[in-house]
C-alpha cells in the first residue's frame, strides 16, 4: 500500500470512527433511559445486555453508517483543502481519483457490510432484542407459538397448528390440514397428533382422514389401508417449517428472501399491499448503495467548502 493511500485512509478512518461511535452512543443512551431499571431488576449477564443493544442498534445501521460516511468525508476533504494538501498532491502528478480512492474503498466495504447486516443479522437480532425487552431481560428458553393458521392458496391447502416451538420448528403439535380441489370444494381433512419435517418431507403421526364429495358432504375413506397406517409421509406438501414461523413474525423482521417468498406464496394480496411490500423490498435492497452515493456527494462538497 502506498504511503499516500495509508495517509488518506488514516485521515478518513479517524473521523469516521468518531462519528459512528458518537451516533451509536446516542442511540444506546436513549434506549438506556428506558431500559436501565429493567436491566437492574433482572441483572442479566453482560453478554445478554450486549446482545440486546447490538440487536437494538442493528436496524439503524443502514442510516447511521451513511451519515457517518458523509460527515467523515466532508471533514477529511475540507481538512485537506484547508492545508492545501490537495493542491500539493495534484502538483506532484497524483490524480484526484487516486487521492479519493481510499474513501471510496471504505464506502464500498461498508456498503457490503450493510447488505450482510440487513439480510443475515438485523432481522433476527432486532426481534430477539424486542423479545428481551418484553420479557424484562429474562431469557426465554423455549419460545412457542400457538393457534397458527397458514393458507397456501396456490396449492389449495389450509394448515391449522395448535403449537410449534421456535427452537424446533420442524415439529408441529396438533395439526389439521385441509386440502381443496381446484374448483374450491373440500377434498379431505387430515388431522394428526403431531407432524414432523424429516428428510425434506412432512410425516404425520396417527393421522385421521375425513374425505368429502364435490358437494362437501362427508364420505367414507376410499383408501382404508392407508388410513390405518400410524405414520405416513406426504412428499407432495411443499410447505416448509419456516413458512409457519414467518406467520408469527412482524414484516420488519423479514429478510429480503423471506419477503420475496411471502409475496410468491400469497397471491391473494391486494394491489396496495403488494405495492407496499414491494417498496419495502426495494428500500432494503437500495440501502447499501447510499454508502457509496453519499460519499461521492461528500467528496466534492468537502473540497468546495475547504
Amino acid at each position: 500500500m502506498r504511503i499516500l493511500t495509508r495517509y488518506v485512509l488514516r485521515e478518513f478512518l479517524v473521523p469516521l470512527v468518531y462519528c459512528l461511535v458518537g451516533f451509536l452512543g446516542i442511540y444506546v443512551l436513549f434506549e438506556l433511559f428506558d431500559s436501565f431499571n429493567r436491566i437492574l431488576e433482572a441483572k442479566p449477564p453482560v453478554a445478554t445486555v450486549a446482545a440486546f443493544f447490538a440487536g437494538y442498534i442493528s436496524p439503524y445501521l443502514e442510516w447511521l453508517i451513511p451519515a457517518a460516511l458523509l460527515l467523515a468525508a466532508l471533514y477529511t476533504m475540507w481538512n485537506f483543502c484547508r492545508h492545501s494538501e490537495i493542491t500539493a498532491m495534484r502538483a506532484s502528478g497524483i490524480t484526484f481519483l487516486i487521492i479519493v480512492r481510499p474513501l471510496l474503498a471504505v464506502a464500498a466495504v461498508l456498503a457490503v457490510a450493510v447488505t450482510l447486516i440487513n439480510e443475515f443479522y438485523a432481522p433476527w437480532a432486532s426481534e430477539r432484542a424486542r423479545d428481551l425487552r418484553e420479557a424484562r431481560f429474562k431469557e426465554v428458553s423455549d419460545k412457542a407459538f400457538e393457534d397458527i393458521p397458514f393458507y397456501n392458496q396456490p396449492a389449495g391447502r389450509v394448515w391449522r397448528i395448535n403449537r410449534m416451538s421456535a427452537a424446533n420448528p420442524n415439529l408441529l403439535e396438533g395439526v389439521r390440514l385441509s386440502c381443496d380441489r381446484p374448483d374450491g370444494s373440500r377434498l379431505v381433512d387430515i388431522t394428526g397428533s403431531k407432524a414432523e419435517y424429516l428428510d425434506g418431507m412432512w410425516w404425520f403421526f396417527y393421522p385421521k382422514y375425513q374425505y368429502f364429495d364435490e358437494l362437501n358432504n362427508p364420505i367414507e375413506n376410499p383408501t382404508p389401508t392407508v388410513a390405518a397406517m400410524p405414520l405416513r409421509a406426504f412428499p407432495d406438501l411443499d410447505e416448509r417449517p419456516r413458512d409457519f414461523l414467518l406467520m408469527n413474525k412482524a414484516w420488519e423482521y423479514y429478510t429480503v428472501r423471506d419477503m420475496y417468498h411471502y409475496l410468491a406464496t400469497h397471491p391473494h394480496l391486494t394491489r396496495s399491499e403488494v405495492a407496499s411490500k414491494t417498496f419495502d423490498i426495494h428500500a432494503r435492497l437500495a440501502a447499501p448503495f447510499s454508502c457509496l452515493i453519499i460519499t461521492l456527494f461528500a467528496i466534492p462538497a468537502g473540497v468546495a467548502t475547504g
